[in-house]
């Protein structure tokens, strides 16, 4: 009999804002500053996901605007193989720390706040050049 292993689905999000892009302080292992978003559940499409992730860790309602690629090399989580859709999105309103954000910031994405979790240095570096 096969056993299938998969990587599991996230989805993450660019949160554009006036003054740079919405990074969260990770409560929980790993720690470091990431970009919101997490699992998709069963169920559910990687745009939902997306937008729920963030209005879970930043109270924001976004507007998706585009999609910025799919990051899946095995070893971004240390914890398994993710498999990751990133979002750039657009929100009204402040940003709030939510969920499992222990804190959050709006930085430069020239200037990201370090460390970094995962492969979301890439992500921003990926970003800044789809800009250009």
């Amino acid at each position: 009999m096969t056993t299938y292993r998969n990587p599991y689905p996230t989805a993450d999000i660019i949160i554009e804002r006036p003054e740079g892009i919405v990074f969260i302080e990770r409560q929980n292992p790993p720690y470091g500053f990431a970009l919101p978003g997490g699992f998709i559940e069963y169920g559910e499409s990687a745009e939902d996901a997306a937008r729920r992730e963030a209005k879970e860790e930043t109270g924001l309602d976004v507007t998706l605007t585009r999609l910025l690629g799919v990051y899946s090399d095995p070893n971004r989580d240390p914890r398994h193989h993710t498999l990751s859709v990133v979002y750039v999105a657009t929100a009204e309103g402040e940003p709030m720390a939510g969920d499992d954000a222990k804190n959050l910031i709006v930085a430069d994405p020239n200037n990201p706040p370090a460390p970094l979790a995962f492969d979301h240095a890439k992500i921003v570096e990926d970003y800044l050049k789809s800009r250009k």
